[in-house]
């Protein structure tokens, strides 16, 4: 696949992933104001879901190619103290082009977290650098 062909056939829709972890300190918003209470930050949750979506589709991708994230629409809905484990998950739900749009939630036991929708496009990390260094 060159920058400009369509998707790999491997791509599909329902490719899946989970990915766990226990809170560290670092991603607590309490980390960030010492006032704050040490709980799971939003961008911390929204990251390990990033994280389980570009899992979902790493290993169908085309050599050298990676996703990145371009859109979240996710609601926060339950707070987990440091220490809590964490998992996230991302089902692939439609594909439009080099765009994938994942289901999303992320669970701390049996209580839902959050949920939403993460958007990723597929990219070559050399062309994005390319266009990203060109914008300073």
């Amino acid at each position: 696949m060159t920058q400009n062909s369509s998707i790999p056939p491997e791509i599909t829709l329902g490719l899946e992933a989970t990915v766990e972890k226990v809170v560290p300190r670092e991603w607590t918003i309490a980390h960030f104001r010492g006032v704050l209470p040490a709980v799971l930050s939003t961008p911390a949750m929204i990251g390990m879901m990033e994280v389980a979506a570009s899992n979902a589709v790493q290993d169908k991708l085309p050599p050298g190619a990676i996703t990145v994230g371009t859109r979240i629409e996710v609601d926060h809905l339950k707070a987990v103290p440091e220490g809590a484990t964490v998992q996230a998950w991302a089902k692939l739900e439609r594909i439009d082009g080099r765009f994938l749009v994942f289901q999303a939630e992320a669970r701390s036991g049996e209580h839902v977290i959050g949920r939403g929708r993460v958007s990723r496009a597929i990219v070559y990390p050399e062309a994005l650098m390319n266009k990203a260094n060109a914008r300073k």
